[in-house]
Order: structure tokens, then C-alpha cells, then sequence
């Protein structure tokens, strides 16, 4: 009779599903899936939270496979050794093989007064929270949004829109990732909605209060809701249980996504750090990326070397309210170049990424391994050789 392999999935976001059900395409698989919530947050649309939104919770049974166990707790401590997850609300799972998925979340923001007076949106209660405090604030309240990213910039078009008096507060520059003749598309599409864009380095925030935020350059403005969404984190169960990280926390791990400390650990998403050079947080890298990781714990059972990573990228796409979005095309590395698409087009393409991330799951639940990723990145191989050719330098110099 076949031994049974027991293969645990912490974290249920997108790389975390789309592993635990890919890892279902074999009947001597058993998969555990740990989350702390009972339903999926599908997290591209939290910023449509501030509107009182719901369509960023989702069922787990419309896109994680019948097969797959879902465990509603947390992850307090990965026991390598003894090939166990130590729950929080008490007992352990074992594992044969473990896939960490943990994502990403709001970054602690470092200046003064900001933990206790902004409203952060990167997570499923924050988006809630944010929502309450706004529906009870008065129309006319300014609210200021800290962090001019793609959740930066949406969450400010989508408040402008709903009539809110809103202004952006970029620190450098907005938008870091875009071209800046798309930025410049994206800075007009702002203005029209009626946001107020501070960019350069007197935007950036140095103290937050009740009810203003304080700018290097010595100016408050006046903040009844301030949103802050400058920078992500990952959670520290990496680090807590005592593996090898980068200086974020995300797991070290080689190209086929394996912990350089245990061959029974596999990452995958956000919380991945893949030869010390990660991929850029998003849903566009989680889904090949979770699908690559279950398909390395298959290749061991099967006693097999696993493939090497090659995820690419097609650009960024970025809402500016429901009636409007651009499309920022992108070099397979990552690299965003000046074509953009904008228009009727754009919004459908924005739309059609909401339903196509689920669509995508549940496919893959219905019928394991079928996902595949058009996109490859062929010069990561370069990167990585370069990296490595650096690292004896880098010794010889510190010597």
C-alpha cells in the first residue's frame, strides 16, 4: 500500500490556493490549508472597501478544491525539526512537506503617530475598519492618502469619486514603478477627479496627527481620515521559527523555491525570496508563483529534481474609479516601458483581472494542473549570474 504524504499550505491567499490545489492532482496527497479566516480576501479589490464594498470576500468553496482540509487558525510557529505547525489556539499539524505562503500586509509605518491615528488598508479588517471610520465622518472632511503606489493611487481615485476632498501625499514621486509618460496620464486622470498630488521630498509625511499630517517641508494639513498604504510587510513566522530571511522577513529559498534550510520547506508569493532576489509583491507573481511551488513538493515525492522558477510580468494595472483605469505595459522583467492602454479597454481589462484571479483558482481546483503562466523572464538567469560573480568580489573587498 502507498505511503500517504501529508502536505501543509500556511496562508489561503492567492499563492497559498492555487498550491494547495494544484498539490490535489494526486490521490496519495493529503492537503491542509491554515488560515485565519474562513473566507478568501480577494485583496485586489480592498480598495473598493472605502465604498462599502464586499466583493473582496469570497467563498472557500468557490475556489479551493473539495480535497483540500481548511484549518481556520493561525500559524504561531513553524517546528522544523519536528515537522509540525504550532497553531495559536493550541495542538500542531505535521507535515511531510510544508508550503509557506504567508503574504504580505501593512508595514509598520515608522513615524511618529501614524499606528495611532492612520487607518491602514492592506488586510480584510483594516479595509472594514477604514470603511466605518469613513461612512461616520462627515462628507466634507478632508482625508489624506499617504502612499502613492497602485493601492495609493486607487484608494484616492476611488474616494475622490465618491465625492470625498482628497489629497495624495506621494513623498517622492508618484507612482514610483510607472513610466513617466504613463504617470503623467495617471497625474491628469487625478486632477480631473479632483485630487490634490504633493510629490518631491518636502511630501514626505514626518508626524501624523488626529486630525493633520505633518510634511517634511514643516506643512500640516488638515486630515479628519488619513489612509496609509506606503509600504508592505510580511509576516515574522519565518524569522520566529527560526529559518533563514531576507532583510524584509520573506523566506531565503533557491530558484525552485526550496528553503535554504530545509528541504521539506517551500515558499511561495510575497513571503518568497527566491536566490535573494525576490519578485515584486503582487497577484500577478502569486498565482504562478504558488502553482510553481506545489509543483517542486511534487517533484520531490516523485523523487525528481524540480525546475528552476521563470515567472515574467505584463505591466501593472491600476484603477482610477470604476470608470476609468490604465494598463502600464511592461518588459517581461519587470521593467515598465511608455506604452500604456487607457480608456474603455483598460477598465475592461482591470475588470476582467478580478474575475480571471478567482477564475483561475477555481480551474485549477476543478482540474489540478492545468494552470499555466505565458509569461517568462529570461534575463533573471542574468541577474542571478551577475549576483553571483559580485558575491566573491564583495568578500574580497571586505577582506
Amino acid at each position: 500500500m502507498a505511503q500517504n504524504t501529508e502536505v501543509v499550505v500556511i496562508g489561503g491567499g492567492y499563492a497559498g490556493v492555487m498550491a494547495a490545489n494544484r498539490l490535489t492532482q494526486r490521490d496519495d496527497i493529503t492537503v491542509t490549508l491554515i488560515n485565519p479566516r474562513p473566507v478568501f480576501v480577494h485583496r485586489i479589490r480592498l480598495h473598493q472597501a472605502v465604498g462599502g464594498s464586499q466583493d473582496m470576500v469570497v467563498d472557500y468553496r468557490d475556489v479551493l478544491a473539495k480535497g483540500v482540509r481548511l484549518v481556520v487558525d493561525t500559524a504561531a510557529r513553524i517546528d522544523a525539526a519536528e515537522h509540525s505547525v504550532v497553531l495559536e489556539a493550541g495542538g500542531a499539524v505535521g507535515y511531510d512537506y510544508l508550503i509557506y505562503a504567508v503574504g504580505s500586509g501593512s508595514a509598520d509605518p515608522g513615524v511618529p503617530g501614524a499606528a495611532e491615528f492612520a487607518y491602514p488598508i492592506a488586510g480584510l479588517e483594516e479595509a472594514q475598519r477604514l470603511w466605518s471610520v469613513l461612512d461616520s465622518a462627515p462628507a466634507t472632511a478632508a482625508v489624506t492618502v499617504v502612499g502613492a503606489g497602485a493601492l495609493g493611487i486607487e484608494t484616492a481615485a476611488e474616494l475622490a469619486e465618491a465625492g470625498r476632498t482628497v489629497t495624495l501625499v506621494c513623498g517622492e514621486v508618484l507612482g514610483p514603478y510607472l513610466h513617466p509618460r504613463v504617470r503623467r496620464s495617471i497625474a491628469k486622470r487625478l486632477a480631473k477627479l479632483g485630487v490634490t498630488v504633493l510629490e518631491g521630498p518636502d511630501a514626505r509625511v514626518t508626524a501624523v496627527t488626529r486630525d493633520a499630517v505633518r510634511l517634511g517641508s514643516g506643512r500640516e494639513l488638515p486630515s479628519g481620515v488619513t489612509v496609509w498604504t506606503a509600504g508592505f510587510s510580511v509576516p515574522d513566522l519565518a524569522v520566529r521559527s527560526g529559518l533563514s530571511t531576507d532583510a524584509l522577513g520573506r523566506l531565503l529559498t533557491d530558484e525552485t523555491l526550496t528553503s535554504v534550510d530545509d528541504v521539506r520547506i517551500v515558499a511561495a508569493g510575497d513571503s518568497a525570496a527566491p536566490s535573494d532576489l525576490p519578485l515584486r509583491m503582487s497577484c500577478q507573481a502569486a498565482g504562478p508563483l504558488g502553482a510553481h511551488a506545489a509543483d517542486t513538493v511534487l517533484s520531490r515525492i516523485a523523487g525528481e529534481q524540480p525546475a528552476s522558477i521563470n515567472v515574467g510580468f505584463f505591466g501593472l494595472c491600476v484603477s482610477l474609479g470604476r470608470r476609468a483605469a490604465t494598463v502600464q505595459l511592461a518588459s517581461k522583467d519587470d521593467t515598465a516601458n511608455r506604452f500604456s492602454i487607457r480608456g474603455r479597454l483598460a477598465v475592461k481589462i482591470k475588470e476582467s483581472s478580478y474575475k480571471g484571479l478567482l477564475k483561475h483558482l477555481s480551474d485549477e481546483a476543478r482540474k489540478p494542473g492545468s494552470h499555466t503562466w505565458p509569461f517568462k523572464d529570461d534575463k533573471r538567469r542574468q541577474l542571478l549570474q551577475a549576483k553571483r560573480a559580485e558575491a566573491p568580489a564583495t568578500a574580497e573587498r571586505a577582506a
